[in-house]
């Protein structure tokens, strides 16, 4: 990395899963830097939903690296998630033509409720299954399958949780982290939002922010989605080894169902 810049730039790693970004540092200057970014950066950058792209270098190895602003910033707090700001947000993201059109381009195909239920009927471990409320959750989903399909179909986060919102010292709002975009059901973003950030009683108001009507066809969009994403959570954190999670994720599906 340090080649790229110079000599007079510092460069240390930035933390996340991935082992991939880096934060690069020259006296009052800073920049955000990952390796093998997607293409899609450069239509999130345009349309304004990332910190802006500024340009992006291949390495003699191959590899891509893209730097962007650095963010002055912070994180969305739990009850910041109400505000009609990320309502709107999320609304111009799953408007975007551009988006759509670069996520097909890359070979993204619409992901459809048959292949998410599939994916979990095939890699839940039988232990999990045996717990009550978990094999509520397979028969719901199995239940309500041909009742959730629709055509709508959006580009998605699918990761839409505080952490990854970030706002600037200008009040200009970002979505970040965009490795899990997906084409698919609106329904996928907006459920784990409401649910995980929104009081039941404000669902209205807030879809009516981000300019939806909710619906009883609609809302049971939201819960089979919700409820297919904790099962795949509940899976992964007991592959980490991390129960105390995944018991956690195990009562709050408990919730969900009731």
């Amino acid at each position: 990395m340090e080649h790229i810049l110079g000599r007079e730039w510092e460069i240390l790693p930035a933390g996340g899963a991935t082992g991939e970004a880096f934060i690069a540092l020259n006296q009052e200057q800073k920049l955000f830097l990952k390796r093998n970014s997607s293409p899609f950066l450069a239509v999130l950058s345009a349309e304004g939903i990332v910190p802006k792209l500024i340009w992006t270098k291949r390495l003699e190895n191959g590899d891509v690296v893209t730097a962007q602003h650095w963010l002055n910033g912070r994180e969305l707090s739990h009850q910041e998630m109400n505000d009609e700001k990320v309502a709107k947000l999320l609304r111009k993201i799953h408007q975007s033509e551009p988006l759509l059109s670069m996520l097909k381009r890359l070979g993204k195909s619409p992901l459809r409720p048959e292949s998410i239920l599939s994916k979990i009927e095939d890699s839940m471990d039988e232990d999990l299954i045996e717990i009550p409320v978990v094999s509520q959750a397979i028969s719901f989903l199995q239940q309500n399958l041909l009742l959730v399909d629709t055509e709508e179909k959006v580009v998605c986060h699918s990761d839409v949780n505080h952490n990854n919102w970030m706002i600037n010292d200008e009040e200009e709002l970002f979505l970040i982290d965009w490795d899990g975009a997906m084409i698919a059901d609106p329904a996928i973003d907006l459920g784990v939002l409401l649910y995980s950030y929104v009081p039941r009683n404000n669902w209205r108001d807030w879809l009516a922010k981000y300019g939806k009507v909710l619906d009883a066809h609609f809302e049971l969009r939201m819960k089979w989605h919700v409820i297919a994403q904790s099962l795949n959570s509940i899976q992964w954190h007991k592959d980490k080894g991390r129960i105390e999670e995944m018991n956690h994720l195990i009562g709050k599906l408990t919730a969900i169902l009731a």
